[in-house]
């Protein structure tokens, strides 16, 4: 055995030395950089689920728009040299059954997974200190308050925005997509069977048409809001945010305890 092993080497660079004989480093930038911890909090199937999440809803979002509103450009030809709308509405159909199948998987990784997996099902009401967390967090965002506070998962205004429009939200739209996708599949079809009752519900199609149209809407002013927060919450707050949801680890700035 190398009796030199374990023994230190007096002309070995100190860490960061190079960072702080150009000036790269301070001493203040090295303490910051030993107290920096993360938790690992985001299992792999979140994140895939997450980002592909992401895309589905997206084409859902372009597509179902140029359905409602198509361009004048539908006009380029004679309606059997083209069939423009014709892939729309399959990549429309295409990208909903993939959003089905992930959130189904979702939903079943919310009881497999660990705890901050089943954070965005459920919204602790009845705790008073995640009301008292959630209305700081407002503050927090409205400008109104200096300081952020670290949160190892979902914070509790983020955790109630999550709940309402991907848990709720998401059913929603899909229970009201396949109710109109149930009507051109036509009667004893699959998803008449599973999903015709909700026209009967809504009583005409034109409403429920209009229900998931806004159901679009609301989900575009929350990811617009999301993409926000969260670009805003790396730069300003305490702890990792876009990279959390990439490597699942939530990196923290200081060692702190609140």
């Amino acid at each position: 055995m190398d009796k030199h092993i374990h023994v230190p080497n007096p002309a070995a660079p100190e860490p960061f030395e190079a960072s702080r004989l150009t000036g790269d480093a301070t001493a203040e930038d090295l303490d910051s950089i030993r107290r920096r911890t993360s938790v690992y909090v985001y299992e792999a199937p979140v994140r895939v689920w997450h980002w592909l999440n992401a895309a589905m809803i997206t084409i859902l979002i372009v597509t179902g728009y140029f359905i409602g509103s198509p361009l004048p450009s539908m006009q380029i030809d004679e309606a059997y040299n083209q069939f423009v709308m014709g892939y729309i509405r399959f990549g429309h159909f295409a990208a909903a059954q993939v959003l089905t199948v992930i959130f189904f998987g979702r939903i079943y990784w919310a009881f497999v997974g660990n705890h901050h997996a089943r954070q965005r099902f459920y919204v602790p009401v009845w705790r008073a200190r995640w009301w008292r967390e959630l209305f700081h967090e407002l503050k927090w965002y409205s400008f109104l308050e200096s300081t952020p506070k670290k949160y190892v998962g979902h914070n509790p205004l983020a955790q109630l925005a999550m709940f309402f429009f991907m848990t709720i939200g998401l059913t929603f739209m899909l229970i009201t997509g396949w109710a109109l996708y149930a009507e051109g599949a036509g009667q004893g079809s699959l998803p008449d069977t599973a999903m015709g009752w909700v026209l009967g519900l809504v009583q005409n199609s034109q409403r429920l048409h209009t229900l998931h149209h806004l159901g679009m809407w609301a989900i575009i002013i929350f990811m617009i809001i999301h993409i926000y927060a969260a670009i805003r919450e790396d730069i300003m707050s305490r702890q990792s945010m876009v990279s959390t949801m990439i490597s699942g680890h939530r990196t923290f700035k200081d060692d702190r305890v609140e």
